[in-house]
């Protein structure tokens, strides 16, 4: 038997020789490589074309790999080879737009999709993309029809307005309304109102491409309805008034409710527009969550059109809705701008089952995928989270340690921003004081490189896990690649 080599010096083993490198001239040609018997089955899968360009620019990888003396001959095996290309073509075909799970504690969030479709919309959605639809043809006259007729009744009747139109989204609606209602007249705004939404929507912005002239009145805490009066002149296309969703002004304060406007408005022949923003369509209320003003309610106090979003308390897709006056959302319809702002049958095909639901108001918190999230208990969150702690313990491992805790959901998406649900979930928190922020940052990496990425939140030290989101269905998601998330963390 031959014995391990000795050092001179110390008389131990000497250190293994690096692996052979391979050489540029190693490398396959391209043909050669596709007809590795383990590569017939992806181009059975994905065609020539793709696999071919793929097992191109993996050879072109692995030779400069091979010209800076980076590259083993073991990495250029059949196998090897086979795996490499494999794995390239899943990158390549891995959706922009993913699945996650939800764990930040806001439930409308904008940067992960806002509501959540119900059951009812996800079914119609597949059946009208599934075949041609009447999207603007009328079934009973067999002539050409509206597109906004798909859902305009439905929303007249839920809101008790006159008329209705449908844009992809809040900020056209505003910007359609002024465009359509306000060309190169005035419109009266409290200063207070002046409001920023997302940092691209705001009001004086909007109202200046819409070819408004924005007229400010009152103070930045208080208004009058003297100051909207007062600042009435020939030039006055319009009274508005803006919903504050996204934050809110406290103390010495006042504002005009919008009869009282309203009234003001129509003394001088002249309509209210109302942005309602995450307007809703039921007192939520009623379900134990803050109040907040319905669509309804704005209709009946005397706004001339309403402006709300669908995507937010309404719980449906993205789209920007109109209702009011039959004469004004005619004038907003003939607009040029409205064909270039309209929304097409997918967002028609999500919205129109959940306005249905509204129709059975009794059965929303169950049928409403937002509104489900928003009344869940803490308790049934609570019992979700007990069980996750020992194995998320097990993932995370020694560095980190795992514990369980109440904590406070927000509704999200600029609707309702100083109120809180009670909620719980997980806080994990780094065991080692030292370098807490890089532990941290690398839970967090980890968690979004997962194969359903995990976001949560960073705050005092630890990573929180908001359960509010997290249901039972999503549980075996959840679980499932908590070892994936122990073997990222080994990596980092």
């Amino acid at each position: 038997m031959k014995l391990p080599e000795e050092s001179v010096v110390h008389g131990s083993p000497a250190p293994a020789s690096p692996p052979p490198a391979a050489q540029p001239q190693n490398l396959p040609a391209l043909d050669r490589l596709l007809r590795l018997p383990a590569c017939a089955a992806l181009l059975d899968a994905h065609g020539h074309t793709l696999v071919a360009n793929e097992a191109r620019a993996l050879l072109a990888t692995l030779r400069a790999q091979a010209l800076a003396g980076d590259l083993a001959l073991g990495q250029i095996g059949a196998d090897a080879l086979a795996g490499a290309l494999a794995e390239r073509l899943q990158r390549r075909l891995q959706p922009a737009m993913r699945a996650v799970l939800n764990l930040t504690g806001t439930v409308i969030h904008t940067n992960l999709g806002r509501a959540l479709l119900p059951q009812a919309a996800l079914a119609h959605i597949q059946a009208m993309m599934a075949s041609p639809n009447n999207l603007e043809y009328d079934l009973a006259s067999g002539s050409r029809g509206d597109r906004d007729s798909i859902v305009e009744g439905l929303l007249c009747e839920l809101t008790g307005a006159e008329a209705a139109t449908v844009v992809n989204n809040n900020a056209a609606a505003v910007l359609l309304t002024l465009a359509a209602l306000a060309p190169g007249k005035e419109v009266i705004v409290s200063r207070g109102e002046l409001v920023e939404i997302g940092g691209a929507f705001r009001i004086p912005d909007i109202m200046g491409r819409a070819g408004a002239k924005l007229v400010e009145v009152g103070t930045t805490n208080r208004t009058h309805a003297k100051d909207y009066a007062e600042a009435i002149t020939a030039r006055t296309a319009l009274l508005m008034k803006v919903h504050c969703s996204n934050y809110a002004v406290t103390g010495f304060t006042k504002s005009v409710p919008e009869a009282e406007v309203a009234q003001i408005a129509h003394a001088h022949g002249l309509p209210l527009v109302t942005d309602l923003g995450s307007g809703t369509l039921v007192d939520l209320s009623q379900w134990g969550l803050p109040h907040e003003p319905t669509v309804r309610d704005v209709v009946a106090a005397g706004a001339d059109v309403v402006t709300f979003s669908g995507d937010k308390l309404l719980g449906g897709p993205q789209a920007g809705l109109i209702v009011g006056r039959k004469d004004l959302i005619a004038k907003i319809k003939k607009n040029p701008l409205k064909r270039a702002l309209r929304v097409g049958k997918l967002t028609l095909a999500a919205l129109e089952p959940v306005l249905r639901l509204y129709l059975a108001p009794e059965h929303l918190p169950a049928r409403l995928t937002t509104l489900r999230l928003f009344t869940r208990p803490q308790a049934d969150i609570r019992a979700l989270a007990e069980p996750l702690l020992a194995p998320l313990q097990a993932a995370v491992g020694a560095a980190y340690a795992v514990r369980t805790a109440p904590l406070f959901s927000q509704i999200g998406s600029g609707a309702l921003p100083v109120d809180t649900l009670p909620s719980y979930g997980l806080a994990i928190a780094p065991t080692t004081p030292k370098r807490t922020g890089r532990a941290l940052a690398a839970l967090e990496a980890a968690l979004r490189s997962l194969p359903r990425p995990v976001i949560g939140h960073i705050a005092s030290d630890a990573l929180w896990l908001d359960l509010r989101c997290l249901e039972a269905p999503d549980l075996p998601a959840f679980t499932a690649q908590l070892p994936a998330l122990a073997d990222a963390l080994r990596q980092k």
